[in-house]
């Protein structure tokens, strides 16, 4: 019975360690329960996760990051969704294209990276992350993120000028992007959890380079790209 035992534990651990060395999480961010994480699926999923901590520590600056950088990215993907209505061209159609693809994904991998840590899970809202204070429930804008009034002001574009304000407004939502990866590497002892440190860099490198070729599309429309 105890070589019975002591074989388990092992089958046991080779599968979380199997699980850690996955490709990220692909399952859908809507649901509170995803596809994969029914049973079987949610717990090797937290299994996973507890060997990830195990190894590569996270702190509340991850949580932080991971948590409000889903309202980011939703609103990049509500922006994203105007063009094919909104008269863009087709430079800025595949440009929007890429951002709907890789900000969904990623989207479920943050959602799934809190939700396995047993970490609130907040809604993918593209008018800024529910908080409560005092009681009294707020809208927190993340940096980079458009107001209320810039987001009426790029609805209400068609054509060239949608084209010139989508990347006016994309480079600023990029940079405060950055900035977020910038504030969580600064923060004593973040980004160590290997998911978090890959997809922070990521969005570092991504969005930094788009930032460079959305730059240049708003130079050949003969639009001067504001200051940083």
């Amino acid at each position: 019975m105890k070589d019975f035992a002591r074989l388990m534990v092992i089958l046991l651990f080779s599968v979380a360690l199997a699980a850690c060395g996955g490709a990220r999480v692909t399952t859908s961010a809507a649901a509170p329960l995803p596809p994969g994480h029914g049973a079987m699926g949610d717990a090797a999923a937290i299994a996973r996760a507890r060997a990830d901590s195990a190894r590569y520590p996270y702190t509340e600056a991850d949580i932080r990051f991971m948590s409000r950088m889903i309202s980011h990215h939703a609103q990049a993907i509500q922006m994203a969704h105007w063009g094919p209505t909104h008269g863009a061209s087709p430079p800025i159609l595949r440009l929007t294209e890429r951002i709907i693809n890789a900000q969904t994904d990623e989207i479920t991998l943050m959602q799934n990276w809190l939700r396995d840590r047993r970490q609130p899970v907040p809604e993918a809202n593209p008018a800024g992350m529910k908080m409560t204070m005092g009681g009294v429930e707020h809208v927190m804008l993340m940096p980079g993120m458009l107001t209320e009034e810039q987001m009426r002001q790029l609805d209400a574009a068609r054509g060239q000028e949608f084209d010139r304000l989508f990347l006016t407004y994309m480079i600023q939502h990029h940079r405060g992007a950055v900035s977020m990866v910038k504030e969580l590497f600064d923060s004593h002892g973040a980004g160590q959890d290997e998911t978090v440190f890959k997809f922070a860099s990521d969005v570092n490198v991504d969005q930094t380079t788009e930032i460079n070729r959305m730059l240049q599309m708003l130079l050949e429309l003969g639009s001067t790209p504001r200051s940083p």
